[in-house]
């Protein structure tokens, strides 16, 4: 299970819940959003550095397309640089699609395909 940071959970909640993820926990100290069959928990990180994150994690979903179009629907851009951001989905040189993005604290999520 990823262990994210978070600056702030309110602005976690609000930029994850703007593309379908909800609240499954929530004690002021942790934070756990779901959105079917994804879980992402997070840590409170005040001081974290979005900028300078090396948090990433992978996220195989069924319909890659359908959680591509509503991020990109929720108002993330897909620019080449900037916190956050979408990047396309493109088939990747180790066979399967996958697109990426990257959270308001610079966590880089690999939104990949799952083939079954």
């Amino acid at each position: 299970m990823p262990n994210l940071p978070s600056r702030s959970f309110e602005a976690t909640k609000e930029f994850y819940g703007g593309f379908g993820f909800e609240v499954v926990y929530d004690d002021g100290g942790w934070l756990i959003l779901g959105r079917g069959t994804v879980v992402l928990e997070f840590f409170l990180a005040p001081e974290h550095d979005p900028y300078a994150s090396w948090f990433m994690a992978s996220i195989r979903v069924a319909d890659l397309d359908e959680l591509f179009a509503a991020v990109r629907a929720s108002g993330v851009p897909e620019v080449v640089t900037g916190i956050p951001r979408l990047i396309p989905i493109a088939l990747q040189e180790w066979g399967q699609r996958a697109g990426y993005l990257i959270d308001l604290d610079g966590t880089q999520l690999h939104l990949i395909e799952d083939a079954g």
